[in-house]
């Protein structure tokens, strides 16, 4: 939010929206969107996030990485904990797997944040979430203790979690000690600029287009169709369905006026198209 109320004083745009938070101690990617777009963002938090975390052993805190507080320590035998055995184990943490939320989150239990009661002292039962890791590959091994690697996972998934249950897993306790978002909502950390970036070329050009994207950007893995007709685009406009001629696969759209303006998201079945959101 620190990131949003900034861009809005460097934009002049109230409308002004995030794709997902961060850990403060994590740094990347971070999709905002402004003006229109902001009907977007919910799209965006439900998409896959990938990561590069650091994962050391031997480590138990309260967060679960390393700005909390150290409740236990642990010897690493590196004889044993191998990048090998890492492996072996990460494997196990592949697919569809169950997530305790740590204590220091923003879930919310019967009304209250998690981390304001944790900051009070107290700890709760939390039950367990389902998250799902496409992809964790172990890059390297950084040093005795600690050891890089990448993750490919769904939303609300807690690499600082996985890092604990990793560790658990091997015997010798693990926290997450860095964590960098290289992709969101399908926008990789090669496209992404700073705030600083931002705020030079706004001062100097005047023009913020050089960096916005385009609200349909963020759908571009659905195929696109264009409003046969004016009577089309009015039916989209007024936000009522409409039926194609043509034969068209069941599944989601992009819409477009005849002028080539984005309309909407929609949602083809067996003919009709619906709109989930529009964009004008």
């Amino acid at each position: 939010m620190d990131v949003c109320a900034k861009l809005r004083g460097i934009l002049k745009e109230r409308r002004v929206g995030h794709g997902g938070t961060l850990d403060p101690m994590a740094t990347g990617v971070l999709p905002v969107f402004v003006g229109n777009a902001t009907k977007a963002v919910q799209f965006a938090e439900n998409g896959q996030k990938e990561y590069l975390g650091g994962l050391r052993l031997g480590v138990i805190t309260d967060t679960q990485d390393i700005t909390g507080n150290i409740l236990e320590s642990r010897f690493v035998d590196n004889h044993h904990i191998t990048p090998e055995r890492v492996r072996d184990v990460m494997k196990k943490f592949t697919g569809e797997i169950d997530q305790i939320p740590p204590m220091y989150s923003a879930v919310k239990i019967n009304g209250q944040k998690l981390y304001q009661l944790a900051r009070k002292g107290r700890e709760i039962p939390r039950p367990p979430r389902r998250v799902i890791i496409y992809e964790l590959e172990l890059l390297k091994q950084e040093n005795r203790t600690d050891f890089l690697f990448r993750c490919l996972c769904s939303k609300g998934t807690y690499i600082r979690t996985l890092c604990y249950d990793l560790g658990m897993a091997l015997g010798c306790g693990g926290a997450l000690y860095s964590l960098r978002r290289t992709m969101a909502a399908g926008f990789h950390e090669s496209e992404a600029v700073t705030l600083s970036e931002i705020e030079t070329i706004t001062r100097e050009s005047g023009d913020c287009g050089a960096f916005l994207r385009p609200a349909d950007s963020l759908f571009a893995a659905y195929p696109a169709y264009t409003a046969p007709s004016p009577d089309v685009e009015r039916r989209v406009l007024n936000g009522n369905p409409f039926r194609v001629r043509e034969p068209v696969s069941n599944g989601i759209y992009r819409v477009y006026a005849q002028n080539g303006a984005f309309l909407c998201l929609s949602d083809a079945r067996n003919g009709v198209f619906t709109s989930r959101k529009n964009f004008f």
